[in-house]
């Protein structure tokens, strides 16, 4: 007999779980919808030709590809096969699933970009796969909550981003967090500056990595990659940053003015953050956690300016969101200079946060609110016109479906945490008065069918 198993990064949800994650969803949808956002989805397959390429080199090799329907194999010739995997791969998978819901996007926007209303703001609540090594916090299909506007450049849009972030992770009461931002423009800059213009997209890579390896093995990573003893010498200001530094992101900012003044670039990177900031406080955002991290790289190839990203503090799980802003991810389908920016908010890390810290509400996704429990026939006829009024006032009720003990049916209300059951018995039949138990005091009380609606409603 095979024992059943589950591919590695991958997990069934149950019931639990499911009403935990759904009370996540929620709460992001709801705040999507409050700042305009509309929603729409895309296909789990996507053409190999539309993913590759947007991701840099190692998201590439994340990729899970699907073999081609039927032989597969049929067209492959020995040359193919001793030609190496990059060659073959064309032959025998021209589709994977998405990496994320952004390049898919990007996509639908060029495809109907005749029937859109610019600057289009959507939001997509989907899963990702990604061919990652499982571990902690990381996993290979999980979902992600995004919210893109594209069609605008407007700063507006990253201070709108910067006040959902809040709004989000408040809502869901995970109140210790740092929302980390920094722009493409400042490390495009601290490249000129330390005399390796042109080479962001490498520097980018492996100060993306810092958290996970640290200084040495970064600064390792780019004198393989052939920036110089002296260039990687010049680096050493952007590792002071919150450390000998200040941390107030205006004295982040002036610092960065100094050390760059150098760079347009730069200057222009540091001036969009400060108007995104100014707009945040005209907005009226108390209790910021925003910090300016120069060091904040994320290593997706297709951002050009501003990028975030959000951990929860005093867990062990890495960043529970992210994003940023792309100036031309749609050219790559033909459909050159419409900039963007989204966010992206990790569920399934979420998830693990609001557990660990024991966060989520005792009533998060409550399902079945009251069990009807009848204990012969007759009362189940008086029972099923009651489970019809509490579910037309919208209240969430089941009846027992077996006719059993009264311990067992109890019982099965306690297995559920359903926090209310309505008895009855010949006596409730008789009179038309319902016996109300709540399963959490004991207490017990007789009422009408309106009084039920009324205290459950």
């Amino acid at each position: 007999m095979q024992k059943p198993t589950l591919p590695k990064g991958t997990r069934d949800f149950g019931p639990e779980q499911m009403r935990k994650r759904l009370f996540i969803f929620d709460t992001i949808r709801q705040t999507f919808r409050r700042f305009g956002f509309q929603p729409i989805e895309t296909p789990s397959l996507e053409n190999l030709s539309t993913l590759t390429g947007k991701y840099g080199e190692e998201g590439d090799q994340l990729l899970f590809k699907i073999l081609n329907s039927g032989d597969f194999a049929a067209g492959v010739t020995e040359l193919d096969l001793a030609s190496g995997s990059k060659k073959l791969t064309p032959k025998i998978a021209e589709k994977g699933l998405r990496y994320d819901l952004t390049v898919p996007f990007a996509r639908y926007v060029v495809m109907n970009r005749n029937s859109l209303t610019l600057p289009f703001k959507r939001y997509q609540m989907q899963p990702v796969w990604r061919a990652d090594r499982p571990q902690k916090g990381r996993y290979r299909e999980f979902y992600q909550c995004d919210a893109d506007v594209v069609g605008t450049d407007s700063l507006l849009c990253e201070a709108e981003i910067v006040l959902m972030i809040h709004e989000v992770f408040r809502n869901l009461t995970i109140q210790d967090f740092t929302l980390k931002i920094n722009n493409r423009k400042i490390l495009a800059g601290i490249a000129e500056v330390i005399g390796a213009p042109g080479q962001e997209g490498t520097l980018s890579v492996a100060i993306d990595k810092l958290d996970k390896i640290g200084k040495e093995k970064v600064l390792n990573e780019l004198q393989e990659r052939g920036f110089s003893d002296e260039t990687i010498a010049s680096l050493e200001p952007l590792f002071l940053f919150g450390v000998s530094e200040p941390t107030e992101p205006n004295q982040i900012l002036d610092q960065l003015k100094n050390w760059l003044s150098a760079s347009d670039t730069a200057r222009q990177g540091i001036a969009e953050l400060e108007e995104t900031l100014q707009l945040v406080n005209q907005y009226g955002l108390s209790d910021s956690t925003v910090e300016i991290d120069p060091t904040l790289a994320r290593g997706l190839s297709y951002y050009t300016g501003a990028i975030f990203e959000v951990k929860a503090n005093g867990v062990s799980i890495g960043s529970v969101s992210g994003g940023g802003r792309y100036d031309n991810l749609t050219g790559a389908f033909g459909m050159p200079g419409l900039s963007g920016v989204g966010i992206s908010f990790g569920v399934d890390r979420i998830y693990d946060v609001m557990e660990e810290l024991n966060l989520f509400p005792a009533d998060a996704g409550q399902g079945t609110q009251v069990l009807i429990i009848p204990f012969d026939t007759e009362a189940r006829s008086v029972a099923l016109p009651v489970l019809r009024q509490l579910r037309t006032a919208a209240i969430a009720a089941e009846m027992y479906p077996d006719l059993s003990k009264v311990k067992k049916m109890l019982d099965y209300a306690n297995a559920k945490n359903i926090p209310f059951v309505v008895l009855i018995g010949s006596a409730e039949v008789q009179t038309g008065v319902l016996s109300l138990k709540n399963m959490l005091t004991g207490e017990q009380l007789k009422v009408t069918t309106d009084e039920l609606i009324q205290r459950l409603g």
